[in-house]
């Protein structure tokens, strides 16, 4: 199946490593070109060069900063002259239950999590013309709260319901916006949240377990359907929030 990716142009944030590496991966290897941003300038700069420098920008960036949004679409402009959509992607907030992270820790994440990620699809969404994607990549915890993840409890489903109002907005202009809900992924971010439990192994045993799959993904099974879902072949798609969790949400 053709994805109409060929030479089509793409920012994706936080994407040096993880779920936005994997879909600029998958983006790359169907032909589109990309500007993957990252804080870390080290990493972001190796992203880019497994990429192919003909192919793929980095571009040292945080989403906290508000000329952020604007200097990843001047960046595709300029370097490969037009842009048609966007996968925007922040770390993860702190661990812990709303009654244990602090007032600090809540407005840190409100300006990355959310402020960061509404801002900077709003700016994106003003470059494109008809055709144009935007992907927010999300949680499960859109649907379901996690355990200990209080903040992305909180956040996570308002920025689900801000994506849904853009793709009202910015549907007749023929621009979609489509919300992801990645579960368990072999990413750094969930080693971690095994490892804080003490025993990694028998957390990641007991995350399988839920899973109807009984495993945990591969970024790249990630990439493959964020890649769908920004290209031209889905474009039918708006306004919904996809689930990639091998089953684990039990909602019909």
């Amino acid at each position: 199946m053709d994805l109409g990716l060929a030479d089509r142009v793409y920012v994706l944030t936080g994407a040096s490593k993880g779920l936005g590496f994997a879909t600029a991966r998958c983006l790359v290897d169907d032909g589109a070109r990309v500007v993957i941003s990252s804080r870390d300038a080290g990493q972001v700069a190796e992203a880019a060069r497994q990429l192919g420098e003909d192919r793929a920008v980095g571009l040292v960036a945080d989403l906290t900063d508000p000329a952020t949004a604007a200097r990843l679409v001047e960046t595709a402009r300029e370097r490969f002259g037009r842009l048609d959509g966007a996968l925007l992607s922040v770390g993860g907030p702190p661990r812990g239950t709303v009654a244990e992270v602090t007032d600090e820790q809540w407005r840190d994440s409100f300006e990355t999590v959310f402020l960061g990620m509404v801002r900077a699809a709003r700016t994106v969404a003003a470059a494109l013309s008809e055709g144009g994607a935007i992907g927010l990549v999300l949680s499960t915890s859109v649907r379901v709260p996690i355990p200990h993840l209080g903040i992305s409890n909180g956040l996570r489903p308002g920025l689900a319901g801000a994506a849904k109002d853009m793709a009202d907005e910015y549907g007749p202009r023929g621009v979609r916006v489509v919300s992801l809900l990645p579960g368990r992924v072999l990413t750094d971010r969930n080693r971690e949240l095994f490892a804080a439990t003490g025993d990694p192994d028998r957390a990641r045993a007991a995350a399988e377990a839920d899973i109807p799959l009984r495993r945990l993904a591969e970024p790249a099974e990630f990439g493959r359907v964020a890649a769908f879902a920004l290209s031209p072949a889905a474009s039918y798609l708006t306004g919904i929030s996809l689930p990639v969790d091998g089953g684990a949400l039990r909602a019909i």
